[in-house]
């Protein structure tokens, strides 16, 4: 899956980088990084692909286009995935409904 400028900007957002972080993580200049999200230039397959790289090894989890559109979320740490499976059997068993 390639990376719009908007799901590149929406991704920064998501792990809180900067430009700056965003830039020396990647190897892709400030203005590039800029000028893309904002739609104004593409910089070119090995920098898309450098931006998703950086963000996806800092949390990003880029979801692939569909019916409703792509899209972008932060990957669980293992934290939460450990929260998660502590309380999916929290409920005890299910009973009957009496209602």
């Amino acid at each position: 899956m390639t990376i719009t400028g908007p799901l590149c900007r929406a991704a920064r957002a998501l792990v809180q980088w900067p430009r700056a972080q965003l830039c020396a993580a990647s190897g892709v200049p400030k203005p590039a990084i800029r000028a893309f999200e904002t739609g104004d230039v593409d910089p070119g397959p090995e920098a898309v692909a450098a931006l998703k790289h950086a963000l996806e090894t800092a949390g990003a989890v880029f979801i692939d286009e569909d019916a409703l559109g792509a899209g972008v979320r932060l990957r669980f740490t293992a934290r939460d995935v450990k929260q998660l499976r502590r309380l999916e059997g929290e409920g005890g068993a299910v009973g009957e409904d009496d209602v």
